[in-house]
């Protein structure tokens, strides 16, 4: 039996290794969120029907500020709208810890606000039952 429901909520977190840096100033491709994004929507599908679903679509992805290699990126994934076989989901990922190369090779700090990077909305598609 589905236990999907609007607001139910997965947050991730993860380090950003410097090997996923591929521009100057160590910036991560979007792609690297959209990833996380993939990972998060398949923890709502498990949470929420027991199966880990099939990312269908995206419908909006705004890229607002940069990914950084050294970052501490949280994502979260919000069930907007339950269908009979789809989910909508409202994503979210935020940069909570920064790297601070100014200061030292390996200091960093904890954002006092964590800073928005990447919002989308996407489908997800389960199995009937």
């Amino acid at each position: 039996m589905s236990k999907a429901e609007v607001g139910l909520t997965v947050t991730h977190r993860r380090y950003v290794p410097y090997s996923h840096a591929h521009y100057a100033g160590n910036l991560v491709d979007g792609a690297y969120v959209l990833g996380l994004f993939g990972d998060v929507a398949t923890e709502v599908c498990i949470q929420a029907d027991g199966d880990e679903g099939l990312f269908a679509s995206y419908s909006d992805v705004q890229f607002v500020q940069p990914l950084r290699a050294g970052d501490v990126v949280e994502v979260k994934a919000t069930i907007t709208r339950v269908g009979n076989r789809s989910r909508e989901i409202s994503f979210a990922a935020s940069v909570v810890c920064r790297g601070r190369p100014d200061v030292s090779e390996s200091a960093a700090e904890v954002l006092a606000e964590p800073l928005v990077i990447t919002r989308a909305t996407g489908t997800v598609v389960v199995p009937a039952g």
